[in-house]
């Protein structure tokens, strides 16, 4: 039986959490069902951290930070759904509909800021959910967290899918003007029909092109995220992907393969049955290919290097793509010189 998407969706439904014993699902027949599934749930939560150190070698950036769990986006493939569980809530719709909210980010960044002996490192802000979904138009977290960032002169990274970056370009032009930050747009796709289904709340094409230009042009160095790169899918696309945001002004850009990890496997597998069920097979098999027959692969190093016929042509396409429109670009590594850990007491005297 096909299974039905919802739109705006990415998960068709909740999927059973692997904490606990038993299991909930909601029903159809109930009478609250589509305001359950439809309406968005803001909980605010109060960690004692916002800054969390990168163990994994394959990664550039030492620290990142998330100023909300979940992602209203709504991906299917999106490997931070299984961190929703350790919340008591389920990778499938629960993470795309209920958003944990850290309001006290920015104070606790600040506290990061002030320990003694702390030697900056460049913090990657997202890496796990989106620091631009559609959420923070209200919250501003992320604006906050920028504004520490520059009152510390502390270097930043972002990474995100929403054209909502530039809102703060008032605030990126000031640190950009310091090597302080860099902006990287996640474009998978640049075919508008396929980006409503696989990323169905992120900004839509002609909208992240226009932000990825109008960022470029105002001196912020920009990169892109073709990621991730799905068999079947959207690997047909990478050479037109990357001539495109070479023309808007992206300076470099990164990759990923698809890997489908823990409880984003039926998730994923049951968006491929909604939206393209003729060649459903046909893409998990190209995706298995990549992993030694396996869908999912834990480590990042080796999901992103894959192995394979498959993988040894995307890699080489990649390449080619690299040569023929970004053999002279060269991105900029953020200064960490200027970080001043008395800033913030420094302003609080006047």
């Amino acid at each position: 039986m096909k299974k039905e998407s919802t739109k705006g969706q990415g998960a068709v439904n909740n999927i059973h959490n692997r904490f606990f014993k038993q299991r909930y699902e909601t029903s159809i027949y109930q009478d609250d069902y589509e305001e359950k599934v439809a309406k968005t749930q803001i909980l605010e939560v109060f960690p004692k951290t916002i800054v969390n150190k990168v163990k994994s070698d394959a990664l550039s950036f030492m620290y990142s930070m998330n100023p909300y769990q979940g992602c209203e986006h709504g991906c299917a493939y999106c490997y931070a759904r299984p961190t929703h569980q350790y919340w008591g809530y389920s990778a499938g719709v629960d993470f795309e509909r209920i958003i944990l909210v850290k309001k006290n980010a920015p104070e606790l960044l600040e506290q990061f800021f002030k320990k003694k002996g702390y030697q900056p490192s460049v913090i990657q802000l997202s890496g796990n959910t989106d620091c631009y979904q559609p959420m923070e138009r209200k919250m501003e977290i992320t604006r906050k967290l920028l504004q520490v960032c520059l009152d510390y002169r502390h270097p930043v990274s972002i990474i995100t899918k929403n054209a909502l970056v530039l809102r703060d370009v008032d605030l990126l032009k000031k640190l950009a003007e310091k090597n302080l930050v860099s902006v990287s747009l996640s474009i998978p796709t640049i075919n508008e029909d396929l980006r409503r289904v696989l990323e169905p709340r992120t900004s839509s094409v002609k909208t992240k092109l226009k932000a990825l230009e109008t960022l470029s042009l105002e001196g912020i160095p920009t990169h892109v995220m073709v990621a991730p790169i799905i068999p079947g899918i959207n690997s047909t696309e990478i050479l037109p992907i990357l001539k495109t945001i070479s023309n808007c002004g992206a300076k470099a850009f990164g990759y990923t393969l698809v890997g489908l990890n823990d409880e984003v496997e039926p998730v994923f597998k049951d968006w491929l049955e909604a939206h393209f069920s003729d060649r459903k097979d046909k893409v998990l098999n190209q995706i298995a290919s990549l992993h030694n027959g396996n869908l999912a692969e834990k480590s990042i190093a080796k999901r992103n290097a894959g192995n394979g016929n498959f993988a040894e042509m995307i890699h080489h396409t990649f390449e080619i793509g690299r040569k023929k429109f970004f053999s002279q670009s060269k991105f900029p590594s953020l200064s960490t010189d200027l970080f001043d850990g008395t800033k913030g007491e420094q302003l609080q005297l006047f």
